[in-house]
């Protein structure tokens, strides 16, 4: 099972001043910052998987790259923009989601050829239109007549995709992009696309489903799916149900859910390989919008709350350093709480009474935490939070060796 990692641009920079909050007045993002895979080892992830969408910026609202850094990737290619090492292989996509309410797909077979051949993918997928709908098994609903559009659409570019891929003689292995809407309309779209030639299939869509309606599907698509045929779940992490998947024919998905819940998640920021705990926020006076709204408003003194922020950082790392208790922490947070968040918002201390507590971070194996060690739990600025996504994915790689795909 290989677990693919979407780009997200998300890097970190090893110079970085926590104790000051400031980086190095010597560092050069793209030349010095480094990723996941550079950071942590073993590599937390077999591959990573680039979507045309985010490079070009070609759809409104999903470009990520910058001008120069979209010159940088088409000049570099893929696995050296990335500082790729050998193991890890790349996937490209076209980033449906971010088209989603178009009528069509915004890209020709042809550009996305060039995309995929010019960048040195290892693999990419057809273009597809997503189909954000479901009806169980057991249903007599009929499906939208958008939804049967839009698979149309997709197996028909993925037929010209893969018949352009053996005219030009692409070096990269096509993958064909599955839209369904239920068990048997999947089925029909990974029949289909084995027709066309497909070996590799991958399956769309199904973020919005739980686990057992995606088993639903796969228990569809086993009935026509050639032994040969490998899978693969776009956005798609069930650390719980990927044994069963892989009985179905699944080889390989992509997720940024690991990363992501380190900084958008509510509570569960921080993983272990048993539990999630919630990491403790300790706002920048001089970089949290809403506190500095409150500031210029008046509602809050900028010096009191310098003065609470800089308490706050104190006080964890003499705790990290065993020089105070979990209770005097509490109550320096509980300030600073007071102060930022007033009596109507929601209060977090009792999460982090059970976050101090336990100190996951002293145990972890990972270098990040044995290196930085509280400062990872601090919800605080993009250096520490991608610190603490980039952790959160070195516990996503041990549960997945954990597991027996038999």
């Amino acid at each position: 099972m290989k677990f693919y990692f979407p780009d997200s641009q998300d890097l970190v920079s090893p110079t970085y001043d926590f104790v000051n909050d400031e980086y190095s007045p010597y560092r050069v993002r793209q030349r010095d910052d480094v990723y996941a895979h550079q950071t942590v080892t073993p590599i937390p992830y077999d591959g990573i998987l680039v979507s045309k969408a985010v490079v070009d910026g070609s759809v409104k609202g999903a470009g990520k790259y910058s001008s120069p850094q979209r010159a940088r990737f088409y000049r570099l290619g893929v696995r050296n923009f990335f500082r790729l090492p050998e193991p890890c292989s790349t996937i490209g996509d076209c980033g449906a989601f971010n088209y989603i309410d178009e009528e069509r797909p915004p890209y020709e077979v042809d550009e996305v050829l060039d995309f995929y051949g010019r960048c040195g993918f290892d693999a990419g997928i057809s273009i597809d239109h997503i189909i954000f709908g479901y009806i169980p098994e057991d249903s007599d609903a009929q499906p939208e007549d958008a939804w049967i559009t839009r698979q149309q659409i997709s197996l028909e570019l993925a037929e010209e995709f893969i018949t352009a891929t053996q005219k030009t003689g692409a070096r990269f292995e096509p993958v064909g992009a599955a839209q369904g809407w239920g068990p048997q309309s999947y089925a029909h779209s990974v029949k289909q696309l084995q027709k066309m030639g497909y070996r590799r299939i991958a399956l769309g869509g199904m973020v919005p489903l739980k686990s057992h309606e995606i088993l639903s599907c796969l228990r569809a698509i086993d009935d026509i799916r050639s032994p040969e045929t490998q899978l693969h779940l776009l956005g798609i992490n069930r650390v719980d149900s990927m044994e069963q998947f892989a009985r179905h024919g699944v080889t390989s998905f992509d997720s940024t859910s690991a990363f992501r819940q380190a900084f958008m998640d509510d509570r569960n920021n921080y993983h272990t390989a048993t539990d999630s705990y919630t990491a403790i926020r300790v706002p920048q006076v001089d970089g949290n919008p809403a506190l500095k709204r409150l500031i210029l408003s008046g509602s809050v003194s900028q010096a009191e709350a310098i003065t609470a922020e800089r308490a706050c950082l104190r006080a964890l790392r003499e705790f990290d350093a065993k020089e105070n208790s979990a209770q005097d922490v509490l109550a320096t947070l509980a300030a600073y709480e007071s102060l930022v968040l007033g009596p109507k918002k929601k209060s977090y201390l009792d999460f982090y009474k059970r976050t101090l507590n336990d100190a996951p971070w002293r145990t972890c194996p990972c270098a990040l935490c044995k290196k930085h060690g509280i400062e990872i739990v601090i919800f605080r600025g993009s250096e520490r939070n991608k610190r603490r996504g980039f952790h959160n994915l070195t516990v996503l790689e041990a549960k997945m060796r954990k597991l027996t795909f038999a």
